[in-house]
C-alpha cells in the first residue's frame, strides 16, 4: 500500500464526489482512501475564492511508501498514592486533571463557578434581567471562559505538537467536528462546546476523578518551599501536587498568591473595545457578495502600527456571532465575544485592541498588585458610566472624530447600548494608537468606519505574569504549578490546553524519576 500527499484546489461549495473524482485524476488511480491533512479558504482574489487542500492518498495503485508516522502523547499508567488538586476546570486545568488521572493520580478539580448546564441557564437569567451571579456568568464555570466563545483552536505557540494532537483527538472523542483536525483556522462553536465540556467531564469522572463546582480556592498553606493545603470555602484538602489554572480574570487568587509570596511580574497585554459590523457588509467587503456558498461567514485579521508607537490589533473575531456582557464580578462593566457554530448570527464582531505594557497606561511604574487595581478600576468606571451592564458605545466614525454619539444602534448585545465618549473613557494613549488603527482597518477593509465600538475590552489576555523555572514549578517552590490564561504563559483554548498538559507531565516525570 502506497501513499502520497498531493494538493487540490478546489470550488467553496465542492462535494465529496468531485474531491474523490478530482483524487482520482491527479493520482491516475481508481482504488484509494484518503484523508484531509489541511484545508484553508484563498480569498484573495474575489472572483476566484477557492479551497486549497492538502490530501493524504493511499492505494495500492502508488509506489511511493512515505507515510509520515505520527507520534502519539505516552501517559504512563500505574497504581499511584499521589493526590493533585487542580483548581479551575477551563481548557488548563481540565487537560492537567485528565492526563494526571489517566496516569493514575488522585485528583480533584475545584471549579468556583456551576456546572454549564446551571451555568448556561444563569447566563440567560442575566441576560434577561441584568441580575449578576457569581458562580455563573461568562468567566467562571465549567469549561473557562472559553466555553462560551466562538471555540477558536487556533494556536501560534511552538513545540506543543504532541499536546495539540492529544487535545484535539479528545475533543473529538467528545463530540467535536473531525474537521477541527485540519481546518487552518479551526472553531468548535459555543453550542458545540457546552456539549463537548459536558462529554470530557463524564469521561473524567469514569476515569475516577473528582470535581466540585461552586467551590472556591480561598487560600494555600505552604511551608517552607511546598504548598501542603488548598483552603476552599468549604474545606481544606491536603495535596502532594497543586496546579492552578485559575484563568486570566480571577483577580483574587492572583491577589492571594502574591500575598503568599509567589512571584509575579507585570507584562504587555491589550485593551480596547469591541467593533460590531453587520455580517453581509464584512462579507461582501472580504469576498465581492453577500453570501459565499460552502463557507459559512467572513473572517477578518487586521494589525496596524499606523501611530508608530503601539500595535492595534483585531483579536477574537467571531463571525455570524454577538458581543456579550462578561463582567467578572458584580460591579465591573466589560464586553466579548461569542458565536455558535453554524456562525449564522446577523452581526459580525472582533476585538481591537491596543497592545500595551500596564505601565505605560498608569505613567509610572507598577507593581502587579498595582496593575490589577489600575485595571479593575477602568471596568468599574464603565460599570459607573452605564449605572449597570448597558453597554457604552459610539460608531467608528465618531470615535475616530471625538464627536458623541446621538442615538443608539442595532446591536448583539442583549442589555442595551448608552451612548459614550468612549475616546474620553479610555487611557489617552490607548485613544490615540485605536484611532490610528482604526483609520488604517477603514482603508483594508472598505466601510469599516460605518460599524460601531461597544465597551471596554479588557480581558484580551493577563496583565501580570507568573514567575516560574523551565520545568514550569513556580519559582520558589517545589510542587506548585500555575498554568493556563492565568498563568501569563499562554493565550487561547489549545496553548492553556497545552500548558496544562505539560504541567501533568512534568508532574508524572517527578514521581516516575524520570
Amino acid at each position: 500500500m502506497g501513499y502520497k500527499l498531493i494538493e487540490l484546489k478546489l470550488p467553496t461549495d465542492y462535494l465529496e464526489a468531485l474531491l474523490e473524482s478530482s483524487i482520482g485524476k491527479k493520482l491516475r488511480i481508481k482504488e484509494f482512501s484518503y484523508s484531509i491533512e489541511t484545508k484553508s479558504l484563498d480569498a484573495r482574489k474575489k472572483n476566484n475564492i477557492h479551497w486549497v487542500m492538502r490530501i493524504g492518498v493511499h492505494s495500492p495503485e502508488i509506489r511511493s511508501t512515505d507515510d509520515p508516522k505520527k507520534e502519539t502523547l505516552k501517559i504512563p499508567y500505574r497504581k499511584r498514592n499521589k493526590k493533585v488538586v487542580i483548581v479551575g476546570s477551563g481548557p488548563a486545568g481540565f487537560f492537567a486533571a485528565f492526563v494526571l488521572r489517566k496516569a493514575g493520580f488522585e485528583t480533584i478539580m475545584l471549579e468556583r463557578g456551576a456546572e454549564v448546564a446551571k451555568r448556561d441557564k444563569g447566563i440567560k437569567h442575566f441576560e434577561t434581567t441584568s441580575e449578576f451571579s457569581a458562580i455563573a456568568n461568562y468567566s467562571f464555570g465549567e469549561g473557562g471562559a472559553g466555553t462560551f466563545s466562538d471555540g477558536k483552536l487556533t494556536s501560534r505557540s511552538k513545540r506543543i505538537a504532541l499536546e495539540r494532537a492529544f487535545f484535539l483527538d479528545s475533543y473529538v472523542d467528545a463530540g467535536a467536528p473531525e474537521e477541527i483536525r485540519y481546518m487552518t483556522h479551526p472553531h468548535v462553536g459555543s453550542d458545540n462546546l457546552k456539549q463537548i465540556v459536558r462529554n470530557l467531564r463524564d469521561q473524567y469522572q469514569k476515569l475516577g476523578g473528582t470535581i466540585r463546582f461552586e467551590t472556591q480556592l480561598k487560600d494555600l498553606e505552604i511551608e517552607g518551599d511546598k504548598v501542603k493545603i488548598a483552603i476552599t470555602d468549604a474545606d481544606a484538602i491536603h495535596a502532594d501536587h497543586f496546579v492552578l489554572a485559575t484563568g486570566h480574570s480571577a483577580y483574587e487568587t492572583y491577589r492571594m498568591l502574591i500575598n503568599r509570596g509567589v512571584g509575579f511580574r507585570t507584562k504587555n497585554f491589550a485593551m480596547g473595545c469591541r467593533a460590531e459590523h453587520r455580517q453581509e457588509a464584512i462579507n461582501e467587503a472580504q469576498w465581492g457578495v453577500k453570501r459565499l456558498p460552502g463557507v459559512k461567514a467572513a473572517e477578518y485579521r487586521l494589525t496596524s502600527n499606523a501611530d508608530g508607537n503601539h500595535s492595534v490589533y483585531s483579536f477574537c473575531m467571531c463571525p455570524g456571532g454577538s458581543i456579550v456582557p462578561a463582567a467578572t464580578s458584580e460591579h465591573t462593566n466589560i464586553v466579548n465575544g461569542m458565536s455558535c457554530y453554524q456562525r449564522g448570527g446577523q452581526f459580525a464582531n472582533a476585538a481591537c485592541v491596543v497592545g500595551v505594557h500596564p505601565d505605560q497606561l498608569a505613567g509610572k511604574v507598577l507593581t502587579p498588585l498595582e496593575a490589577l487595581d489600575w485595571i479593575e478600576s477602568l471596568e468599574v468606571s464603565f460599570y459607573d458610566y452605564s449605572q449597570g451592564y448597558a453597554a457604552p458605545f459610539c460608531s467608528i466614525d465618531d470615535f475616530i472624530k471625538g464627536k458623541m454619539p446621538d442615538d443608539t444602534a442595532d446591536t448583539s448585545y442583549p442589555l442595551g447600548l448608552k451612548p459614550a465618549p468612549l475616546w474620553a473613557m479610555l487611557p489617552a494613549n490607548i485613544v490615540a494608537s485605536l484611532r490610528a488603527g482604526l483609520m488604517d482597518f477603514d482603508r483594508k477593509i472598505k466601510g469599516y468606519s460605518k460599524g460601531n465600538l461597544l465597551g471596554l475590552e479588557s480581558k484580551t489576555s493577563a496583565p501580570i505574569q507568573i514567575v516560574r523555572e523551565k520545568s514550569g514549578v513556580c519559582s520558589g517552590f517545589e510542587n506548585l504549578f500555575v498554568v493556563g490564561e492565568g498563568s501569563g504563559h499562554a493565550g487561547g483554548i489549545v496553548s492553556s490546553a497545552a500548558d496544562g498538559i505539560k504541567a501533568a507531565m512534568r508532574i508524572i516525570e517527578r514521581e516516575d524519576g524520570t
